[in-house]
């Protein structure tokens, strides 16, 4: 992620509580405080947050569909991969236009 700029905002779930340290561009979901409830503007946030995830886990299942990208990559060409997860949501995302 080093090579993401500043200005661009990063949403990560709690799993990458680490990365807020380290970074000023990412927005976590707010984390229920030990003994205490959240608030309903947290609990707002929080539903927000979950329902945008939920399309990009569904874009990522559905990148996923080209076996290529979920097969074991064992190619050794410099940024090939990166072609192909570029190719994959390019055709994912024209199969989202076509629809």
């Amino acid at each position: 992620m080093g090579h993401i700029p500043d200005q661009v905002a990063v949403e990560g779930a709690l799993g990458f509580q680490g990365l807020q340290n380290e970074f000023v561009n990412i927005h976590l979901p707010p984390k229920k405080p030990r003994g205490k409830a959240l608030t309903e503007q947290q609990k707002q946030q929080n539903k927000a947050f979950s329902a945008q995830q939920v399309v990009y886990e569904h874009a990522h299942a559905g990148m996923k569909r080209d076996g290529a990208v979920s097969a074991i990559y064992r190619h050794r060409v410099p940024d090939s991969d990166d072609h192909l997860m570029l190719t994959a949501a390019g055709l994912w995302n024209f199969y989202l236009e076509a629809a």
